[in-house]
């Protein structure tokens, strides 16, 4: 026993020490690559004795924003994409398959297409936040009609593709209308964290910070949910207030992440399914391991996104597709497989 206890320890250690290895490699392949190349010292300098030069503004102005974007964001959309899957009990829920980046993206487009010039940067993401929170709360509410009962998850995905579907053919029939749209919409349809500053983070880090806390004080919760509805009941949880926290805490996550970046997809269905490979089914630990390695997803990517067309340089939403349908391919097999 003492052994068993020894070796899981060293491995949960063993663990953490990686992710944080992976997350410090992730931060530096943002700051330091791309077509400005740059030294530790020289971003700290940029800080310590900020001298305008062109130097300390790309990297206060662009590189810093884009990887605290891209880690927040990518944290945030693996804790959303966990839920969700704990919610639904469907392997590949995310906020990309609920239809919450669809809703986002609607709402810019109608706010471009009412009055464009009238509408900053910063009021764009709040409106896309609004959007993405909106499409979340009514996919979950159609999802939660009629009787509480097992098949409500089934509803809830059902719902959620339903309004992907209507939101998407909206914006598809807006865009066909007002052509000249469609270079100031291609942020929000492809995903990405490039062009936003520090600003555009701090209009949405409340709404995450407050989604984050509240992720990690829920997890015990979400285990008992996890067991089922009956044996949940029986062990005294109020299964009604905690889907409702669970609810707000995705729209606070996902629709925030939407917001800033655009709608990113497969983050939320890849991450979830690699802290359960490496932690089991405790959300305790789950949601921990998804914050670590949502973040480092999401800043390799855009790394890679660099890369891939030189000179030119993909949207992030790009990269995250290419690794993510082999993945969203793979589950789905598999889940396939498992019932057949």
């Amino acid at each position: 026993m003492n052994h068993y206890l020894k070796s899981s320890g060293q491995k949960t250690i063993f663990l953490i020490f990686s992710l944080i290895v992976m997350l410090l490699i992730a931060v530096g392949s943002v700051l330091f690559s791309g077509s400005h190349t740059f030294t530790p010292f020289q971003v700290v300098d940029a800080y310590r004795h900020f001298d305008g030069s062109n130097t300390d503004l790309i990297i206060r102005n662009v590189q810093v924003p884009r990887m605290a974007i891209a880690a927040i964001v990518g944290a945030s959309l693996a804790i959303a994409g966990a839920f969700m899957q704990a919610m639904t009990r469907n392997p590949l829920a995310s906020p990309s398959v609920m239809g919450i980046n669809s809703g986002a993206a609607l709402a810019v487009v109608v706010a471009l297409s009412i009055a464009g010039s009238v509408f900053s940067n910063t009021s764009l993401i709040l409106i896309a936040f609004a959007g993405a929170a909106v499409t979340a709360a009514v996919v979950f509410t159609l999802g939660a009609v009629g009787k509480t009962n097992g098949e409500t998850p089934i509803r809830v995905t059902l719902a959620g593709s339903a309004v992907a579907a209507f939101a998407s053919a909206w914006t598809t029939g807006i865009l066909l209308k007002q052509n000249k749209m469609l270079d100031d919409i291609l942020l929000w349809i492809v995903g990405s964290v490039s062009g936003r500053d520090l600003n555009h983070l701090a209009a949405v880090l409340p709404y995450t910070i407050v989604g984050i806390v509240g992720a990690l004080l829920i997890t015990k919760s979400v285990n008992v949910l996890s067991m089922g509805e009956e044996t949940a009941r029986n062990l005294g949880l109020k299964i009604g207030l905690v889907r409702v926290i669970l609810t707000a805490i995705i729209v606070l996550l996902a629709g925030s992440s939407v917001a800033i970046a655009g709608p990113i997809a497969f983050v939320g269905v890849i991450i979830p399914h690699i802290s359960r490979f490496l932690v089991g089914h405790d959300y305790r630990w789950i949601i921990p391991y998804s914050i670590v390695l949502g973040a480092t997803l999401l800043m390799a990517a855009d790394t890679v996104s660099r890369f891939i067309l030189q000179p030119e340089e993909l949207p992030v939403g790009v990269a995250t597709a290419l690794i993510g349908v082999p993945f969203f391919i793979y589950v789905a097999r598999r889940r396939s497989y498992a019932q057949s």
